[in-house]
């Protein structure tokens, strides 16, 4: 996918693509794993309506914390959810800053092992 140190490095067009086809996979697994925490929420907390499952689904996914109202009294189905969910977002989220940043980084350190090949 990506040239090796020994190729030059790729042409601003495909760097482009790169950005933008990476932005497009990690959109899709953003929304694929906010809907898993919508339907979870909704299927666990028989208080939540849509709304409230895309809030608590966005603010987990994203690392704020849940927005539980405290009268709201979870059954163990719920915070059984809620963990796992909590766990599956982290490592969504660091998954997905992965595949946002790789084309920028590869460029980068691509660059610099050009920079070095010429000087020796």
């Amino acid at each position: 996918m990506y040239e090796n140190k020994r190729q030059q490095l790729a042409p601003k067009s495909v760097y482009r693509k790169r950005i933008r086809n990476n932005a497009a996979i990690a959109f899709v697994i953003l929304l694929i794993s906010l809907l898993i925490g919508m339907v979870g929420y909704k299927a666990t907390i028989p208080a939540f309506d849509w709304y409230d499952s895309l809030l608590n689904a966005s603010m987990i996914l994203s690392g704020m914390g849940p927005m539980i109202d405290a009268k709201i009294i979870l059954s163990n189905n719920a915070k059984v959810f809620a963990s796992i969910y909590a766990l599956f977002s982290g490592v969504t989220f660091l998954s997905t800053f992965g595949i946002l940043i790789a084309p920028p980084m590869h460029r980068f350190f691509h660059k610099i092992h050009l920079e070095e090949d010429t000087r020796n």
